[in-house]
């Protein structure tokens, strides 16, 4: 099979749009079952969702490896192998080691175009030569070092089974290679976040074994003039990456919203999240209550329902009440600039998925990746084993692109269905919901039996564990694949021209004769009517 770096230039990504991406992470206190979590949508209108892997490799001493810009397929340039490279799929290798990010972009003066490393390419290498969190951070800014950084500001979430971080990063600018950067460990009993800004303010100058830093991280600001203070006083993020009101309203809120989600007193945030105010809020946070698996896939597919960010009960929501607005994310009317609310989930996912680390499983069978396509919302996170040596025909590498649609890719299937959702969400949503359901309770439930059966399998034949999971996993991600594709002629169905057609536990009702029955017209909602009174008066008054 290609490689992800053979196969890029085909892929036609273009560069990410501004304030793409969220990530979420739980330490293994605060999860329900131990498990460590961190989450990712990868938001891009230029990015074609599929499951990327790497196989295990031994590599001949002089052998190079060619670097490409994950964004742009753009050569960069070419690096040392190593002799052996651990398999990866997706997001995530064997060892249960599972990197994601978000850009913050920062001082855009600090960007060097001389580097050969960008921000994907480093997740994706580190996940081929790393075993844990610690080893990650470690060979992540040695790349940078020897390399130099190509990309612009980034927020790292790094996880194994046992330790979340957070590394955030940014380059020196044209002529200087290397990077300043600050890695944070999240406490095992608490959760965070990031969302397109740099979170890490002041951090501890001497405790290695929660906080990591460049050396220059400080004296590398004040020498550029950003910074100074004292040493105990500066924040990385006030330095490299200034708030502002398109930090807050677009990217902070989203990190409010999961803390405020699991946290009462989170609530006083909210205009900081609005970005009235500027008090920032912690790094991490201590939550209420542990979180499940299902809380944080359910925490991705936010729209700020609820709270005071909540969009879709105006008239921009149109008459069936979306919690979307399509690009640009600011407009104006009459010289005055308003804005769109940017939620965790949007349309534009490429790909998206709830990495689950477990310490007391072998690897084979503890790392997760729950994989879905396109918007989180509408996704069904899918379990893919961090062990496998295959991947699903449906997300497979080169299974049509963002132009070229194919009938057997997920990400073109679940683009399909959702197109449809937004048009009409009051009605539609519903019913994608409860096929969502279904499929995730499913995988829940048959994973109980799965792993007890890969788990016997593994004190006594551990080399059949793989290709036991392999094909699980496959058979998984086709099942949902064919029950989304049969959703989206169900939706088509009932809901052509404008009508509900009647039906019943998914089965559409015939008349007496055996024929369609006659559908119901729905029409608007009353208050889209009155609305509609509002502003034209008579035009539309029937005359007796």
């Amino acid at each position: 099979m290609k490689t992800f770096y053979s196969i890029i230039l085909l892929l036609a990504i273009g560069i990410l749009p501004v304030f793409p991406c969220t990530n979420f992470l739980v330490g293994k206190a605060a999860s329900t079952d131990g498990s460590t979590f961190i989450s990712y949508s990868a938001d891009s209108y230029a990015l074609y969702g599929e499951l990327y892997h790497w196989p295990a490799r031994k590599y001949q001493p002089g052998e190079k490896l060619k670097v490409h810009e994950w964004d742009t397929g753009k050569f960069l340039g070419e690096i040392d192998q190593v002799e052996r490279t651990y398999n990866v799929v997706g997001n995530m290798n064997e060892f249960q080691l599972a990197i994601a990010e978000t850009t913050f972009g920062g001082r855009s003066e600090l960007e060097n175009p001389e580097g050969i490393i960008d921000y994907g390419s480093l997740i994706y290498i580190t996940l081929q030569r790393a075993k844990n969190a610690r080893e990650a951070i470690q060979i992540m800014t040695g790349l940078v070092e020897k390399y130099g950084y190509y990309s612009g500001g980034e927020s790292f979430s790094i996880a194994d089974p046992n330790e979340i971080w957070i590394l955030e990063m940014i380059g020196k600018g044209r002529g200087n290679k290397g990077a300043v950067w600050v890695a944070v460990r999240i406490p095992d009993d608490c959760i965070a976040a990031h969302a397109n800004q740099a979170r890490i303010q002041q951090f501890p100058l001497n405790d290695p074994e929660n906080c990591l830093y460049s050396p220059d991280v400080v004296s590398f600001a004040r020498e550029k003039g950003y910074y100074s203070g004292t040493d105990a006083d500066f924040s990385f993020a006030k330095a490299y990456n200034p708030l502002d009101f398109g930090g807050q309203r677009y990217c902070e809120a989203r990190v409010w919203s999961f803390f405020n989600r699991f946290n009462k007193d989170m609530a006083k945030y909210v205009s900081y999240a609005l970005g009235v105010t500027n008090d920032p809020m912690p790094l991490y946070i201590k939550p209420d209550r542990q979180l499940s698996l299902s809380d944080v896939k359910e925490m991705m597919r936010d729209h700020y329902e609820g709270t005071a960010l909540d969009w879709s009960k105006d008239v921009g929501a149109g008459p069936f009440n979306s919690p979307y607005r399509w690009a640009p994310l600011e407009w104006e009317v009459d010289s005055v600039k308003y804005c769109n609310e940017r939620p965790i989930a949007t349309q534009q996912t490429g790909f998206t998925f709830v990495a689950q680390m477990r310490s007391w499983l072998p690897n084979p069978i503890g790392g997760i990746l729950w994989f879905g396509m396109d918007d989180a919302a509408q996704t069904v996170y899918t379990p893919m084993y961090c062990s496998i040596t295959e991947t699903p025909e449906c997300f497979r590498v080169g299974n049509g692109d963002l132009y070229t649609f194919s009938w057997t890719s997920s990400f073109w299937i679940h683009n399909w269905v959702s197109n449809m959702v937004y048009s009409k969400w009051d009605y539609m949503y519903p019913d994608m919901k409860k096929v969502q359901r279904e499929l995730e309770y499913k995988f829940d439930k048959d994973q109980i039996e799965t792993e007890k059966f890969a788990s016997d399998m593994f004190e006594k034949h551990p080399d059949q564990v793989t290709k036991y999971l392999t094909e699980y996993s496959c058979d998984q991600a086709q099942y949902a694949f064919d029950k989304w594709k049969k959703l989206g002629e169900f939706l088509l169905i009932k809901y052509m021209d404008g009508v509900v057609r009647k039906e019943k536990n998914g089965e559409f009702i015939r008349n007496e004769h055996g024929q369609a029955s006659s559908p119901q017209r729905v029409g608007y909602p009353d208050k889209f009517y009155r609305q509609v009174v509002k502003e034209t008066g008579n035009k539309y008054k029937v005359i007796e």
